[in-house]
């Protein structure tokens, strides 16, 4: 490999790959001993995301990325028509506050949804406040809006460059203006009201300069009056002796009764402990209803003549509902309100005297309406095979909201009376193309150990199955997160240009409950990865696409699945797209919330858990000599969940072993988190990676002719 002097970088050497110039990470001498496994860490230097080193690294790796991608002719037209398709106005559904319904709106491009407010159903819209005008640049976003019983006030929750940090302040709902509350260092929280004050979880004061990844220890629970200082805030609860615990406080609707939800989840247990205190009592001291936190889930639903409505799925591994006691809550006295079915509950909910029931049935929604004590009354009739979520309200309301979404069925809202059955179409967007010019379909394929898969393959009518059409298979398959069918306008763009999108359903999502979970988490890891080599398996043998004009795409999860995925069969795939993806297995709990994943993976702290998260870890596992797919890491600098050092490590390392004529590039965006911060980052993301992967197929959308001879940039 030819070697070149890079004085801007350290003044060490570069590698050229096919006219591509990768600047050359220094190497460290790290090594570390893992239960006598010697294993290198050469690029740790560049966990520290703030040191001067690492930010020249970033500078000079964007320079290359974005060089490669200005030299793709079409990428300016491909943005152009995401910006056209995704220019009509969006709603999210309403939800009522005394005399008030409240919604958010986005008129087409605007980097933020506006909040409005409107008396009654038909009222005229009020502006409430309007993200867009918190930052110059439109990065700083509404992370929480949340009333107070009474209308009276609001906390509004803002997150800065895509941060998971969250400053909170209360506003005056009768003036609209702030008070003077500000709130800082907010981290996996809501806002519960009671009274005039809320209830919020924080952590302390991380070291300044390490607030994006210094790892997340005492989640501590106030409460907070409206109109003080936080310093004057009340200590409710903390735990300082099991300091990787989520500690969340919440209230009933009638903010009567006190919820604490404990999880140990740092310890390896996926499920909650669950505590209360009845505020009418006069004794404020948290009291069990699930004393540990173990392996099951335990959700409040709503509380009927002194007893608690629970969703768990402790004795049904696809849920069921039961009804305990809060001053005999043993197990053995509790009561199954609805019993586990064969389809998992995908979420429950409570609203004018009633519960609804979603299930999922092969990835799509079935929702059902009981009372409260588990009658059935009726199933909620939706119009098409999709997905369905809302639902929710207060005891006294007469209807409720829900949307309804699918590939392509766009959002749409839907208004749905309680005592007649009936649902009517509140809102529904005017989209920018023609819904019916495309077909989903669903397939199940055999995965390596003879497990049926579901899959949703989307493509335009009259696509021929020739091997020849550009096709992404997403995957995410993990932490008990279901890929539902749902809407993506700029997803439009891809189909439009002949390609197919496919969205595998693995194992170690929700799709079939609990189980399927188990069959695809820790130890059983490598069910996931088997099921998506087997999705692209089956595309290529039915005839869908070919391995010439195959990609791979994940995020978070998804992309540690991307990164697994091209080290055990680079030669499947034309196109990797790895997303803000947890690539070091080794590392992952030191940072943030990392600690959170060890219930789902392990960690390299336990031998066992070592071996087998060695074994599949993306960045553990980069061969020399292999020729791997066209590769497009995508991460960024305020990425506080799965830190950028995932990314920054296994990008060099894929550089530094890779010697093929595929691009490896990285590209790093700024003021930008786990996801794009606002709405003009989020597209042209998408529009450099359906531009990449065209480009790297060989392929001319039909909105940009290359220049003459045009074929590769480099």
């Amino acid at each position: 490999m030819k070697r070149l002097i890079f004085s801007l970088l350290l003044a060490l050497p570069t590698w050229v790959t096919a006219q591509l110039i990768y600047p050359q990470t220094k190497k460290g001498e790290t090594v570390d001993n893992y239960h006598g496994t010697q294993v290198a860490d050469p690029y740790r230097w560049l966990e520290d995301d703030w040191s001067e080193d690492t930010k020249q690294w970033v500078t000079e790796q964007n320079k290359v990325t974005f060089g490669y991608l200005d030299k793709i002719s079409y990428r300016a037209q491909w943005l152009k028509r995401l910006e056209e398709i995704n220019n009509y106005p969006k709603y999210s559904s309403p939800s009522k506050k005394n005399e008030y319904y409240y919604f958010s709106k986005n008129d087409g491009l605007q980097n933020q949804s506006v909040h409005y407010r409107q008396k009654g159903i038909t009222g005229k819209p009020e502006l409430v406040l309007d993200p867009n005008k918190f930052s110059e640049d439109g990065t700083t976003g509404l992370g929480t809006f949340s009333l107070s019983k009474n209308g009276k006030y609001a906390v509004v929750g803002k997150t800065k460059g895509g941060s998971d940090w969250r400053n909170y302040y209360v506003m005056d709902m009768q003036t609209l203006k702030y008070l003077p509350d500000s709130l800082l260092w907010v981290k996996v929280s809501g806002a519960a009201w009671q009274g005039d004050g809320f209830f919020y979880s924080r952590y302390p004061a991380p070291e300044k300069g390490k607030e994006l990844s210094t790892k997340n220890e005492n989640h501590q629970v106030y409460y907070h009056k409206a109109g003080t200082q936080q310093s004057e805030d009340r200590l409710v609860y903390e735990d300082p002796a099991n300091p990787q615990r989520f500690h969340i406080v919440f209230t009933d609707e009638t903010e009567q009764y006190v919820f604490l939800n404990i999880s140990d989840r740092g310890k390896g247990k996926d499920g909650n402990a669950l505590w209360y205190y009845d505020s009418q009592s006069g004794d404020k001291t948290f009291k069990p209803i699930i004393k540990e936190a173990g392996d099951y889930n335990y959700s409040f639903i709503t509380e009927t003549q002194g007893r608690f409505l629970i969703l768990t799925n402790d004795g049904a591994l696809n849920s069921r509902i039961v009804s305990i006691d809060p001053k005999n809550p043993d197990p053995g006295n509790w009561q199954t309100v609805i019993a586990e079915k064969p389809e998992n509950i995908s979420s429950a909910s409570s609203a004018g005297g009633k519960l609804f029931i979603t299930y999922l049935k092969d990835v799509t929604s079935r929702v059902y309406v009981y009372d409260l004590k588990g009658k059935f009354e009726r199933e909620v009739r939706l119009p098409a095979l999709g997905t369905a979520s809302g639902f929710g309200g207060l005891r006294s309301d007469k209807e409720v909201f829900y949307t309804f979404t699918s590939i392509t069925f766009p959002p749409t809202i839907y208004r749905y009376n309680i005592a007649t059955g009936i649902s009517t179409v509140f809102r529904k967007p005017e989209v920018k193309f023609n819904p019916e010019d495309f077909i989903t379909e669903q397939v199940f394929f055999t995965s390596k150990d003879g497990t049926k898969v579901p899959m949703f393959i989307t493509y335009k009518k009259g696509t021929q199955r020739n091997g020849k059409n550009p096709t992404i298979l997403y995957g995410y398959g993990g932490f008990n997160i279901s890929s539902n069918p749902s809407f993506s306008p700029s997803r439009i763009t891809w189909l439009e240009q002949g390609g197919i999108f496919c969205i595998a359903n693995l194992r170690g999502g929700s799709e079939y409950g609990e189980k399927w979970h188990e069959a695809g988490m820790r130890l059983k890891k490598q069910n996931v990865f088997d099921d998506f080599i087997a999705a692209g398996e089956y595309l290529i043998e039915k005839k869908y696409t070919s391995k010439d004009f195959l990609a791979i795409q994940g995020g978070s999860n998804g992309g540690l699945l991307v990164g697994a995925v091209i080290n055990q069969r680079p030669e499947l795939f034309k196109v990797a797209i790895p997303q803000v993806g947890v690539m070091d297995m080794l590392r992952f709990h030191k940072f943030t919330i990392g600690w959170n994943w060890i219930a789902e993976y392990g960690s390299s702290d336990n031998p066992e858990d070592f071996k087998n998260l060695y074994s599949y870890s993306p960045l553990h596992n980069i061969r020399p000599g292999i020729n791997y797919p066209a590769t497009i890491v995508t991460t960024a600098d305020h990425d506080d969940r799965v830190v950028p050092a995932h990314s920054f490590k296994y990008a060099a390392t894929l550089q530094e072993h890779y010697k093929g004529n595929n691009p490896v590039l990285i590209r790093i965006d700024v003021n930008s988190g786990h996801g794009a911060s606002n709405l003009k980052k989020a597209l042209e993301t998408t529009a450099d990676i359906y531009s990449f992967t065209f480009y790297n197929m060989g392929l001319t959308p039909k909105f940009g002719a290359p220049k003459s001879g045009e074929k590769k940039a480099f």
